[in-house]
């Protein structure tokens, strides 16, 4: 059943573990792709000891007492949390600050804890956890959150003969070859790593796909919800499309925007409902300049807890992501989330798993090209879905439960993995 802990049938009992985030845990990342992990494993008799980097954003918002009330938390779950402080200019000074105050935490928690893994979430992570497996001989995981030096490439930040793109290559082919175990976010993104000249010679390296999953006990449809949002929207009976998230970016909001625009073309009772934190004016000014009445797009800035109901209120998700290299080793969150409330997807090709995911589980219908054809053509399959709208939200949340549901799914994945690691 969704939301249950996993079977305790893993030999984790007494493990001890340290997890490395350059996530803070009082962002909302941290809190929900890492802590529900950490708590969940625990349960399963991990000891961990948790080093994170918090950014002075957080922390001022936060206050010492948040800090000091999420510290008691995990200590009443038996983890040791430690944090440090997030620097972000000058960005590779900064960064190399960070990993060597890293290490210098790190390098007294192994011993002090008795650690025998670390778990490296990401490159920065890993760089920290290189440091402590030559110098202290730890096992280490590598935690592979995307491929971060393509990502700077692909989003225009770096050019690939520059120092920071060279380093972090460097860092993350070292990390591949010396890791015991590698989790990647895709199926798609794997054979590539895996003919990498740190893995070429490594038939003993363990690796488990692990996407972005959801807490399925938060993210359900409620019927109840759905009428209370679709009534403070003033909705009616409009078809209506949601996107989650930050605009622009990786983001593609002027292909939203053009979608929703031809949706409304297409039928006239059609709502679009952008569920976006900041930059309200720009969705505003997207609508205004494709003549979207005002009546027929709402922008929320919804808080965490409230996305849920939301996504219930909502009859289709979409995101449009910028298809590129980097990309095959994403799995957006929000896919996890779309479906686990019922919606049928509206997204694009070579976006991690993203073809498999509708191709194969017929969740929804994949945009191969950003124009009003493709649109057309995505919107006569939706309508199907919208015709037998209590099958959809029953297909949907099934794979959601199979395929992105954290504990049933992540915990499952890691617990495996920990356990193979640490049995060698």
């Amino acid at each position: 059943m969704a939301g249950e802990v996993v079977n305790s049938h893993y030999s984790l009992a007494g493990r001890r573990v340290l997890f490395i985030s350059y996530n803070g845990m009082l962002d909302p990342l941290g809190q929900s792709q890492v802590l529900p992990y950490l708590r969940a494993l625990s349960q399963l008799g991990v000891v961990f000891t948790l080093l994170s980097f918090e950014r002075a954003s957080a922390l001022a918002a936060a206050g010492n007492a948040k800090v000091e009330s999420l510290r008691q938390q995990l200590a009443a779950e038996g983890i040791e949390w430690h944090w440090l402080r997030y620097h972000q200019t000058p960005s590779l000074p900064a960064t190399m600050f960070d990993v060597a105050n890293g290490v210098r935490v790190a390098r007294r928690l192994v011993p002090k804890n008795r650690i025998e893994l670390v778990h490296a979430r990401s490159h920065i992570a890993a760089t920290i956890a290189l440091a402590l497996k030559r110098q202290l001989g730890v096992k280490m995981l590598f935690d592979v959150r995307g491929l971060m030096a393509d990502e700077y490439v692909d989003a225009g930040h770096w050019k690939k003969d520059t120092t920071p793109y060279r380093l972090t290559k460097n860092v993350e082919r070292r990390a591949l070859a010396a890791a015991d175990g590698v989790v990647t976010l895709t199926e798609a993104i794997w054979p590539i790593l895996k003919t990498s000249d740190g893995l070429k010679e490594r038939a003993d390296l363990v690796h488990e796909v692990v996407p972005c999953c959801a807490d399925l006990n938060l993210f359900q449809f409620s019927e109840a919800d759905r009428k209370r949002r679709r009534a403070e929207l003033g909705l009616g009976d409009q078809i209506t499309f949601v996107y989650s998230g930050s605009i622009d970016g990786w983001y593609l909001t002027e292909e939203m925007a053009d979608f929703f625009k031809t949706a409304l073309t297409r039928d006239a009772n059609t709502h679009a409902l952008w569920l976006t934190p900041t930059r309200h004016e720009r969705v505003r000014e997207l609508m205004k300049a494709r003549a979207v009445p005002e009546d027929r797009f709402s922008i929320v800035a919804a808080q965490s807890v409230d996305v849920p109901s939301y996504l219930s209120a909502s009859d289709a998700g979409i995101a449009f992501i910028k298809p590129c290299f980097s990309k095959l080793a994403s799995s957006p969150t929000k896919y996890a989330e779309y479906l686990a409330c019922g919606l049928p997807l509206v997204i694009n090709s070579s976006i991690g798993d993203s073809d498999s995911l509708i191709t194969n589980e017929h969740t929804g219908v994949l945009i191969k090209d950003f124009n009003a054809q493709e649109y057309e053509r995505a919107l006569q399959s939706i309508s199907e879905f919208a015709s037998k709208r209590e099958e959809t939200r029953r297909l949907t949340r099934e794979v959601a439960e199979r395929l992105f549901d954290v504990r049933r799914t992540g915990l499952e994945r890691y617990a495996r993995m920990y356990e193979s690691i640490l049995s060698t």
